[in-house]
């Protein structure tokens, strides 16, 4: 397992020797040290990203796309390993890891299919007397800066376009979470990925690493996944160098059942929609708004399915709920409840810590909880489920976007006519409709408001590597 930096295709220890360690959340054991890369190591990162750049945007489409179609197969055969080791940093129990692996992998193998078909196009000016004609080029250099809750799919979500499109990178993860992007560029390198085109710097010293890169006028592309309050502070300094810049941020999602629906469907994706990663996803359901007469009853089948889940560590084969990432993520979960709590909602299900080692909670429905409660106007970031109701579907409509907030939301109705109305009335940039996961790679993904801006997957995913170029010919 690669525990050092990974730069200009070696691995090589930190600048100045230092290491820390990756835990495991469930026992608290340290898994590994790795290397804590300083301001140095990255410069060396990008100089390296840099240097790697002509060569290969000159690449063929057709050879970038091989190389990707080969390291889609490496991943997949190598799923089990890699679903440990997500499952060893993160939490999650080994079918969620899985899941995870298939669809990382799957980035790659949509974006080597993408690498063949970028295009630009031929016209006539009005005047008929230019041709114009426009390319797509690669936009350069590109600082990726990936979280913790998806270690394999957020780097393969960032590194599948900018790859197929002809751009190198510099990849910073989560410290939480390193391991999984360390055998991730291993596993590039092994399939040919040029040195240079990928590099990895891990740290815990994250500002002091990226801000000379941002500042640095050889780079040209800034995509970040995680909080809104750290997007906006990397926004602020990427103004100076004026970077492309692609957004990710966090999410307050409403889960909107109507009269209509049918319940059983509308349980089954809420259980997804919450409990997915633990509830650690900015996709994840964070307010359930249920019509008032079939709340009590969408709240009682939902409670008994989230009492019946099995908390604990990842590997055990039963466990369907695995750790929250650190003490610190469970004790702020915790919090969010006792507020709730104690400003009158009404615990259904769970509604606290699990065990003495490791930091789990139990999965939790809360109902009748008043606007006034913390948990409903921020991201939960864990396995609670608060449960509102209202009305009308106007009602409905003004309090799921009575947030800042825009990245997801989901809807469950018989009626046509309403899915199709309520989808287009969401200020949000993805709606899952009559399903609890809205998460593919052939989609683009992305929000708007404070959830950020720029789409990761489908087609619009490439478009964030690539600047157009407009020739005009006399004829």
């Amino acid at each position: 397992m690669p525990t050092g930096l990974f730069v200009a295709g070696r691995w090589r220890d930190s600048a100045d020797g230092r290491t820390f360690p990756v835990a495991d959340p469930a026992t608290g054991a340290v898994l590994r040290r790795v290397a804590d890369g300083t301001p140095a190591d990255g410069r060396d990162a990008l100089d390296a990203a840099v240097a790697a750049q002509a060569a290969w945007a000159a690449t063929a489409p057709r050879h970038r796309a091989d190389l990707l179609h080969a390291a889609y197969r490496a991943l997949v055969a190598r799923t089990e390993e890699f679903a440990l080791l997500i499952t060893c940093e993160m939490g999650k129990p080994l079918a969620q890891s899985r899941a995870e692996v298939a669809y990382g992998a799957e980035f790659l193998r949509w974006f080597a299919e993408e690498a063949v078909r970028i295009a630009g196009r031929w016209g006539v000016a009005p005047d008929g007397a230019t041709r114009l004609m426009t390319t797509k080029q690669p936009v350069g250099p590109t600082l990726m800066i990936t979280p913790w809750n998806f270690p394999l799919a957020m780097g393969t979500r960032k590194l599948g376009p900018a790859l197929a499109a002809g751009c190198t990178a510099v990849v910073k993860p989560a410290p939480q979470t390193p391991l999984t992007m360390l055998a991730l560029a291993d596993l590039l390198a092994g399939v040919g990925v040029p040195p240079g085109v990928v590099n990895v710097v891990t740290t815990t010293r994250a500002a002091e690493l990226t801000s000379p890169l941002i500042g640095d006028p050889r780079l040209r592309k800034l995509t970040f996944t995680g909080s809104t309050a750290v997007g906006r502070h990397l926004v602020r300094q990427s103004a100076d160098q004026l970077l492309r810049v692609s957004m990710e941020l966090g999410g307050n999602a409403p889960y909107l059942v109507f009269a209509d629906a049918d319940l059983d469907r509308a349980v089954d994706g809420a259980m997804l929609a919450k409990l997915r990663n633990m509830g650690e996803a900015c996709t994840a359901a964070n307010r359930f708004l249920v019509h008032e007469s079939v709340a009590d009853e969408f709240a009682e089948r939902f409670a008994a399915r989230m009492a019946a889940e099995v908390v604990g560590r990842g590997t055990e084969p039963d466990v369907t709920v695995g750790p929250l990432v650190d003490a610190a993520a469970r004790d702020r979960v915790a919090d969010l409840v006792t507020d709730a709590r104690d400003r009158g909602a009404r615990l259904v299900t769970g509604g606290a810590p699990v065990g003495a080692v490791g930091h789990f909670y139990a999965p939790t429905v809360l109902a009748d909880v008043p606007d006034s409660a913390r948990l409903l106007h921020g991201e939960i970031f864990g396995p609670v489920a608060p449960v509102t109701t209202f009305g009308t579907e106007e009602e409905a409509l003004r309090r799921a976007n009575d947030t800042g907030y825009g990245l997801a939301a989901y809807l469950f109705t018989r009626d046509l006519s309403r899915a199709v109305r309520v989808s287009e009335r969401l200020d949000v940039g993805m709606v899952g409709v009559n399903q609890g996961l809205v998460s593919n790679p052939a989609a683009p993904f992305g929000g708007v408001k404070q959830s950020g801006f720029g789409r990761e997957g489908g087609p619009e995913g490439i478009d964030e590597y690539l600047s157009v170029k407009y020739v005009g010919i006399a004829p």
